[in-house]
């Protein structure tokens, strides 16, 4: 197999890792820059014949989604199966429309309440109460999500992040979770890999790019359930589903469709990398244009 890992950066270790793997296994692979590609794809649309690759792994960063989201599409349609389509990758970066497709299949999810204008922000905290959870529609890993304790806090960022022109969510703060959550990740339908994160001290989110710690984790039948029907709804092939508790029981918090392997592969001592390789080989021996 002829593998392209769209990445910005080669030196990053997901990166690093897909294309150290995929070599080990016997393929051949190249990182190629997303925006670069792009540029390169404006003055011609890649033909299958002309683009040397059989397969592509999308590692795309929230600040470029657009772009890369039209690049994987181009190369989908070029006849490349992919580790991630450009509808799934668009689907778990918009948190609306994550949230919507999670809460028509059942999913369990914090109480949310999606305000489309400044005005809506007053009854969407009468209804989630406080402190409650602002989200913009669209960042992963964290970004475009702030705690407000008090009403006045709440309707400022209410007001500021409205002013993006994007909805936002407004969610019930979980304090019970008590800073933990779990990251799961999926490849081809099934859970390969745990950890439990927990956040550092001050702060409420667990992302370890924010100073959060992991250790290994084995989830049940039915949190290994959840996880896999929200990578089945969004579409996705592989990516990491994050799960907190409450007194309900387990909630959806987030799908990423590039998620780190650097946290959950040192936390859970899994080859998530080759899981992540191995599934691309069925995609491409079961793909019409193989």
């Amino acid at each position: 197999m002829r593998l392209a890992i769209l990445s910005r950066n080669p030196f990053l270790y997901s990166t690093k890792r897909l294309h150290e793997t995929a070599v080990s296994m016997g393929h051949t692979a190249q990182v190629l820059d997303t925006l670069t590609l792009a540029a390169q794809m404006r003055r011609r649309l890649p033909q299958a014949n002309r683009f040397p690759f059989d397969a592509i792994i999308p590692r795309i960063g929230t600040s470029i989604t657009k772009v890369g989201v039209r690049v994987v599409r181009q190369l989908e349609q070029a006849g490349l199966p992919t580790s991630a389509t450009a509808n799934s990758i668009a689907k778990s970066r918009n948190k609306l429309i994550s949230h919507i497709l999670m809460q028509k299949a059942g999913l369990p999810t914090p109480q949310t309440i999606v305000v489309r204008q400044p005005a809506q922000m007053a009854a969407a905290i009468d209804a989630v109460g406080l402190p409650l959870i602002v989200k913009l529609s669209e960042g992963t890993q964290g970004r475009g999500v702030l705690l407000a304790h008090t009403w006045q806090a709440a309707m400022a960022l209410g007001q500021r992040l409205g002013q993006f022109g994007n909805p936002l969510l407004v969610q019930r703060f979980v304090a019970e979770a008590q800073g933990r959550d779990i990251r799961i990740v999926v490849v081809g339908g099934r859970s390969v890999a745990a950890m439990e994160r927990t956040a550092a001290p001050g702060e409420y989110r667990a992302n370890l790019h924010l100073g959060g710690t992991a250790v290994s984790y084995q989830p049940d039948a039915a949190l290994t359930e959840i996880a896999v029907r929200a990578a089945e709804m969004h579409q996705l092939g592989c990516c990491g589903v994050d799960i907190i508790f409450s007194h309900e029981g387990p909630l959806l918090l987030e799908v990423n469709s590039s998620p780190g392997l650097e946290g959950i592969e040192m936390a859970s001592g899994v080859d998530v990398a080759a899981a992540i390789i191995s599934y691309l080989e069925e995609r491409l021996a079961a793909y019409p244009s193989s």
